[in-house]
C-alpha cells in the first residue's frame, strides 16, 4: 500500500481545500518544491500534484511551481499531476517536463473521446480521477453532479486502457472524517486496474483499514490535510503500511 502525499497548488502555494471549495483554502507552504523534498525525506515513493487553479480554469495555471517541484524531485520518485488537463499537447508537455502520470478528471467524463485518444497516444501514463458522492460522479471541481454511475464509467475507461483510477469520495475529502472503505472496495472489485483511494484519510486507523482490503485491488492512498496538520505521521504510516503489506 503506497501512501501518496498530496501537494495541492493554488496561486503558486501549497494549500488544502475543504470539500473542493476554492474560498476555503489553508496555505501550508509558500514553497511547494521544499514541501516535495520534505515528503521524499519522510519516505514518500510517489507525489500527487493538483493544479487547483488549472482545474477551475481548464488549463494549467501553476506551471512554475510544478516545474520547481520536478526540478527538486528529479528522477527519485514518480510524480502524478491533475487539474485542468484538457488536450494532448498539454499532456505531452507535462510528460516531457518529467511528470510520470497524468490524471484526467472532468475532461474524461465530458469528453470520453479525448480520454480515449490520450490512452492511445500515451499508454501507461493516463490515470482517471473519478470524484463521486453516493455512487454518482461529480465534475467541474465538484460543483456539478452528473447522473453517471461511478462503476459503469470506471469500467468504460478501463476498456480505453487507463492505468489506474483515483477515487475520491467528495463527501469526505478534506474533512478528516475517515476514508470510505466500503465504496472504494466496491469500485476496486469491479475493475481489473488498480484503484488509488483518496478523500478523508484522517488517521493510522484509516491506513490499516485500507491495508486490510488492498488485495481487492487498492494499491495506494492519497493523503493531504491529515499529514499537513500532524494528525497522521507520514513516515510512521508508510512504515506501518509496508509492514502490513508484507504479511
Amino acid at each position: 500500500m503506497l501512501l501518496i502525499p498530496a501537494i495541492d497548488l493554488k496561486d503558486g502555494h501549497c494549500v488544502r481545500l475543504k470539500q473542493g471549495a476554492m474560498d476555503d483554502a489553508t496555505v501550508f507552504s509558500e514553497h511547494p518544491a521544499a514541501m516535495a523534498r520534505h515528503w521524499i525525506d519522510q519516505g514518500a515513493r510517489r507525489l500527487h500534484l493538483v493544479d487547483l487553479n488549472g482545474a477551475f480554469a481548464g488549463k494549467p495555471k501553476n506551471e512554475p511551481a510544478i516545474k520547481a517541484i520536478l526540478n527538486e524531485v528529479g528522477d527519485e520518485i514518480p510524480v502524478q499531476l491533475g487539474g485542468g488537463i484538457r488536450d494532448l499537447d498539454t499532456i505531452e508537455r507535462c510528460l516531457d517536463d518529467g511528470i510520470s502520470y497524468i490524471i484526467i478528471g472532468t475532461a474524461a467524463v465530458k469528453n470520453p473521446g479525448f480520454l480515449h485518444d490520450a490512452c492511445t497516444a500515451f499508454p501507461g501514463h493516463i490515470v482517471v480521477g473519478l470524484d463521486a458522492k453516493d455512487g454518482k460522479v461529480a465534475v467541474d471541481g465538484w460543483s456539478k453532479m452528473t447522473g453517471h454511475d461511478v462503476i459503469d464509467l470506471a469500467r468504460k475507461f478501463e476498456d480505453y486502457g487507463v492505468e489506474a483510477i483515483v477515487y475520491t469520495d467528495i463527501g469526505r475529502d478534506g474533512m478528516m472524517s475517515g476514508v470510505n472503505v466500503e465504496a472504494t472496495v466496491k469500485l476496486a472489485q469491479a475493475l481489473r486496474i488498480p484503484v488509488i483511494a483518496s478523500g478523508g484519510i484522517a488517521s493510522i486507523a484509516d491506513v490499516k483499514a485500507l491495508c486490510k482490503v488492498q488485495d481487492e485491488g487498492i494499491t495506494g492512498a492519497i493523503t493531504g490535510r491529515a499529514i499537513y496538520e500532524g494528525k497522521l505521521d507520514f513516515r510512521k504510516a508508510q512504515a506501518e503500511a509496508d509492514k502490513l503489506s508484507a504479511k
